[in-house]
């Protein structure tokens, strides 16, 4: 694999979008979940035949890259670089671009809770995609979009049949009776390393859920990598139960 400082104009991720990436939190020089980060680049690559890296290089890489106690880095995976047109054969090496950025301040989110609305924009279904944090986040951009006009901190994004699925930079999970659920990510959405960690430790059911499952629940959270866990306060003008969130996720390191 090639570790490039910027893309150039042959660079397919610039042309097509064609590659994946993941956002690590770096807490006091560690990069937290880096196993879990890892793990999705390297199944993400293989669904979309993107050729093998060196995983040993690629966190070597990583760890140098760390220049603050606390930051954000980011490390794009593109097929390659190579001619115009769509097929990907014949390009053999990746290319890798690692930055690093200040760490967002989401104190206020955890401590507080968000106030949370309902997207407009649906996302597409496409189970060869679902799941991946690939290079195509255009449907994300017109969200965030809607979201800066909505007045709400985030909102609730479903896909074409309805079916709730994530926030527009998060996953989402609720409470409903004492058991915690999420959407399954067969059809649309990215499958976010909080949502694995949190998962691998702590009993949360997938299914297909829609907004009244929202409605009816006693409690909400959105989790990425990032921002750790978020409660919900309020959603369709409803109160909700941040204190059930904190006693969900108290025995889990964020």
């Amino acid at each position: 694999m090639l570790y490039l400082q910027a893309p150039n104009s042959t660079d397919r991720s610039f042309q097509y979008g064609d590659g994946l990436f993941t956002t690590v939190r770096v807490k006091d020089g560690k990069a937290m979940l880096w196993d879990l980060h890892l793990e999705r680049l390297v199944l993400g690559a293989r669904r979309l035949l993107i050729n093998e890296f060196d995983t040993n290089e690629l966190t070597r890489k990583v760890q140098q890259s760390i220049s603050a106690p606390d930051q954000v880095i980011k490390v794009l995976i593109s097929r390659g670089q190579a001619g115009r047109g769509y097929s990907p054969q014949g390009i053999e090496s990746p290319c890798c671009y690692i930055s690093t950025a200040a760490l967002p301040d989401y104190s206020d989110w955890q401590q507080q809770g968000i106030r949370l609305g309902v997207a407009q924009l649906k996302l597409a279904q496409q189970p060869a995609l679902a799941g991946l944090k690939h290079n195509n986040r255009l449907e994300q951009v017109l969200i965030k979009a809607e979201l800066a006009q909505s007045g709400f901190d985030e909102v609730v994004v479903q896909d074409q049949s309805g079916a709730v699925i994530e926030v527009s930079a998060a996953n989402l999970m609720f409470c409903k009776e004492g058991q915690w659920f999420t959407a399954a990510l067969d059809q649309a959405g990215v499958c976010g390393v909080m949502r694995q960690h949190l998962m691998a430790h702590l009993l949360v059911t997938e299914g297909n859920f829609g907004l009244v499952d929202l409605q009816q629940a006693d409690a909400l959270l959105i989790c990425n990598a990032l921002m750790g866990v978020v409660p919900v306060k309020e959603f369709a003008g409803q109160t909700k139960n941040i204190e059930l969130v904190r006693q969900f996720v108290s025995g889990v390191e964020l």
